[in-house]
């Protein structure tokens, strides 16, 4: 162990240095693409309208849910790779590799034929207007396509970063998200495809990125792989769940609040001035909005994924320390940054996503306000529950992923409407925020503490080694 950890630069390299190493691709990978829906929403705001807006909204549950099993799937076999090569067990590293990618591969298969067989009804649950349905069904029989290429993306990705090609995982999803760009308007405006056309794009560019990130993962640096590494293990999978399961319930909440959320502004929206369609089109703007925040906050805690779990592996636990510190700073930083522009410019970025009357500005520019009145502190929950999944306390990191969706967010927003109507789904927002917030405070300081009695016991004890020796 002390071997492969004097020669890997995880475990020897400036702390700092290794977080802009990793950090910066999986930032840029993140926000590529969050990319896919931010283009697929701006250029169907400008040429559809707003029943395009709100219909990729209807529709953005899905892009979720293939996130979560990503996440599950790509981020569970990253940490077991990277802590199994920490401790010096490559033959472990490879199943979990090989266990994973298949994983990814299978599962986007089914969820994409479970789509495809019960498309209008998903399309209902997941808060479709009548009005906004047509558009819905289009944007979403088209999408499906790509679920398998998406999912192997997005969950290859982590498997890159953790092979050290963090660059090489950005450049795979940026070349997807640059066609999808082009693909855009050139459907949607010069072809007059409409919302198929965005659809199409988006798909196009999630088949390229898979097969770039495929390529790559058949053709490993750290470890080669073999055709029997790809055999699916239950014991691998279950390893790899564990670890991944976080992040994917996180994803997972995020979902379901996204659906309750679609129907509780449809339901007390039609009571309303504002009527159903505002504030479902207004809601998924503000959800793109979010994206390229948390595009900050989850590539920043992926990218210290591979540097916390190596060295957890390798009992540097001053290292680990210091990465979460570094990590949980700068995502700070960057969050008041995207507090100041929503709170001084709302208009001006709900804007960039199509117009509407003064009723849409009204309603907008007071959701953004508000509901992400927090945004300065909701970098440090999601850092630190993916700081969890990574030195493999799994409980932990789930626990903490379910807290702001789940445990506080869900229950507010059914709640709050019934006094105070659609305005209660605004105010349910911060106040889920800042709950999060304290209990990932309450946990991390708890953490660091039997973190540093870890590392006093193993100073002991190698003390105790070094003077058996002597005598």
């Amino acid at each position: 162990m002390i071997n492969e950890t004097s020669e890997n630069p995880l475990g020897i390299k400036p702390i700092q240095q290794l977080i802009i190493k990793f950090s910066i691709p999986a930032v840029i990978s993140m926000l590529v693409g969050a990319l896919y829906n931010i283009v697929d929403q701006i250029f169907i705001g400008q040429g559809v309208g707003l029943l395009g807006n709100a219909a990729t909204n209807v529709a953005f549950p899905l892009t979720t849910i293939c996130t979560a099993i990503a996440l599950l799937i790509g981020l569970g076999s990253a940490s077991n790779f990277n802590l199994a090569l920490g401790a010096g067990k490559k033959e472990r590293a490879k199943r979990v590799i090989g266990t994973g990618v298949s994983l990814m591969l299978v599962s986007g298969v089914v969820l994409m034929l479970i789509v495809f067989l019960f498309l209008e009804p998903l399309m209902t649950i997941f808060g479709s207007s009548e009005k906004v349905m047509p558009y819905a069904l289009t944007y979403t029989s088209i999408t499906a396509i790509g679920i398998p290429f998406l999912i192997f993306s997005t969950g290859g990705g982590n498997l890159v970063r953790a092979d050290g090609s963090p660059v090489l995982a950005m450049v795979f999803v940026l070349v997807g998200a640059l066609l999808n760009t082009i693909l855009d308007p050139l459907f949607i405006f010069v072809f007059d495809m409409g919302i198929a056309g965005g659809a199409w794009a988006t798909v196009i560019g999630q088949i390229v990125s898979g097969v770039l990130v495929f390529v790559y993962v058949l053709h490993f640096k750290t470890v080669k792989l073999k055709r029997d590494d790809f055999k699916i293990s239950s014991e691998y999978s279950k390893m790899i769940a564990s670890l991944g399961a976080a992040s994917c319930f996180n994803q997972l909440a995020l979902m379901l609040v996204q659906i309750a959320m679609n129907n509780v502004l449809r339901h007390y929206g039609s009571l309303s001035v504002y009527g159903s369609d505002i504030p479902l089109a207004v809601v998924g703007v503000v959800s793109k909005v979010n994206i390229v925040f948390m595009a900050f906050a989850i590539g920043i805690a992926q990218g210290c994924q591979p540097i916390v779990s190596f060295n957890y592996g390798a009992k540097n636990y001053e290292r680990v320390r210091n990465t979460y510190r570094i990590a949980v700073i700068s995502v700070t930083m960057i969050a008041t940054i995207a507090f100041l522009c929503f709170q001084l410019f709302p208009r001006q970025i709900i804007s960039i996503f199509g117009n509407g009357d003064e009723l849409y500005y009204k309603f907008g520019t007071q959701f953004l306000k508000v509901y992400m009145f927090f945004t300065f502190l909701n970098g440090i929950q999601p850092v630190t529950s993916n700081f969890f999944t990574s030195i493999g306390k799994a409980s932990r990191g789930i626990f903490l992923s379910l807290t702001r969706q789940v445990i506080f967010l869900l229950p507010l927003i059914l709640l709050f409407p019934m006094m105070f109507g659609i305005d209660g789904v605004i105010y349910a927002g911060p106040i889920a925020d800042g709950s999060a917030v304290v209990l990932a405070a309450i946990f991390i300081r708890k953490e660091m503490k039997e973190m540093i009695a870890l590392e006093d016991q193993e100073k002991y004890d190698n003390s105790e080694v070094l003077v058996n020796e002597s005598v």
